[in-house]
């Protein structure tokens, strides 16, 4: 019997299974796809998005984001701030959104401050290589899960309720949502970490903290400065808006002018928020960049 007639009843087989494993993904698509469609729908419908209402009011925001452009004039552009046309007629509250940009910036900055050290210290105790307890870190981790499971604009709205309209109240509800956020994302690289180093600290006799500080920490301090960084980007756009609801910085005066409809400052604001944001984004994003390559190295 020739070999092509012994690996003819395997290949049979083989091409009958693959067709029917095939035949069964593909059902198992179709079922899945139109469970996440029905899904869709009902989610549409409950939040009572239509095309006909989509259609409704594009051209009513189309109209309101014309009313928010400026009304420059070549002539008159670089004119002084009592020439209307002017770049500097539209931005004539300069010199005030610019200390309420820099409040917004340091609302950021000490969240972020407070929110990755109380991190930095529950990480170690939720990472579950190195945690002392597996109750413990289960707990911290529940913890961690319940700050950051509050949007910081429910935070904003308490804290402003219990110490009053200011800054206060917007660095309290970013700290608390960057604990949580960066505690997870902190557990998470320790638990990347080779334990051999600190397997050596405990055969010299060191204690636990010291193995967390000798035998962990220099693998993973770039990491943890980078993902700090990185949540201070996350926490300037937050910081524009809880402001919103009083919690302090550029984001209780957009809200202001948007009450008042004073449209060519609204656009006013928003620019100098997003220049902000992209100056701060490219400038952590170069020390992000040096950390992590300079931990690599």
């Amino acid at each position: 019997m020739s070999s092509a007639t012994l690996a003819s009843p395997i290949v049979v087989a083989f091409e009958r299974r693959r067709s029917e494993l095939l035949a069964q993904r593909r059902r198992a698509t179709l079922l899945y796809g139109g469970l996440l469609l029905v899904a869709l729908l009902v989610a549409a419908w409950v939040s009572e998005v239509s095309p006909a209402r989509l259609a409704d009011g594009l051209p009513r925001f189309g109209e309101y984001f014309a009313q928010t452009l400026p009304d420059l004039r070549w002539q008159h552009l670089f004119a002084g701030p009592r020439q209307e046309g002017s770049i500097a007629y539209w931005f004539y509250r300069l010199d005030q959104w610019a200390l309420l940009l820099l409040e917004t910036a340091n609302i950021a900055a000490f969240a972020t401050l407070i929110g990755a050290v109380i991190a930095f210290a529950l990480s170690f105790l939720a990472a579950r290589n190195v945690a002392t307890r597996p109750w413990l870190a289960a707990g911290v981790r529940r913890f961690l899960e319940a700050c950051r499971t509050v949007p910081e604009i429910v935070y904003a709205l308490i804290f402003v309720w219990a110490f009053g309209v200011g800054p206060l109240a917007g660095i309290l509800a970013i700290a608390i949502h960057s604990i949580g956020a960066l505690g997870k994302l902190f557990a998470e690289v320790i638990e990347n970490a080779d334990l051999g180093a600190a397997d050596g600290v405990k055969c010299a006799g060191g204690n636990w903290v010291q193995q967390m500080r000798f035998g962990i920490l220099p693998q993973v301090a770039p990491n943890l400065l980078s993902y700090a960084i990185l949540r201070f980007e996350i926490n300037v756009r937050g910081a524009s808006v809880i402001g919103f609801v009083g919690a302090g910085g550029i984001g209780q005066e957009l809200y202001a002018v948007i009450a008042q409809n004073y449209y060519e400052e609204i656009s006013a604001i928003v620019v100098l928020i997003v220049l902000t944001v992209a100056l701060i984004d490219l400038g952590s994003e170069r020390l992000r960049r040096g950390l992590t390559d300079g931990g690599r190295a």
